[in-house]
């Protein structure tokens, strides 16, 4: 069993920026994937980032050139740098993991707010 907790949302104005953090615990593993997914009130949940085992990262285009997803081991954590923030990033951001072969993550954090005005 995987726990994930998350922080470092808040408000910012436009053109800010975030670093959101997911600290995770338990039955950790080092073959597990983790992404960063948002929803956003009244909208379907949608990916932000993925990075897998090897600490290849992957983006939606919403988030490239923006969002840098990262892991740090050591300290178990993941990270989502987020700059330029648009009001449409407004959203609650939630951080996953799961073995990478899975078709989609089985551990979720409880999310964390992000407001952009």
């Amino acid at each position: 069993h995987v726990q994930l907790v998350e922080s470092g949302g808040g408000s910012v104005q436009a053109g800010g920026s975030l670093k959101l953090s997911c600290e995770f615990s338990g039955n950790t593993n080092a073959d597990y994937c983790m992404g960063w997914y948002r929803q956003a009130p009244g909208k379907e949940e949608e990916g932000v980032a993925v990075v897998d085992s090897r600490g290849t990262a992957s983006y939606t285009e919403t988030a490239k050139g923006r969002f840098t997803i990262s892991k740090d081991r050591a300290k178990n954590t993941l990270y989502l740098q987020m700059n330029n923030l648009k009001p449409e990033d407004t959203a609650m951001y939630y951080c996953a993991a799961d073995f990478c072969d899975r078709a989609d993550f089985g551990y979720w954090g409880q999310g964390t707010q992000v407001t952009v005005s």
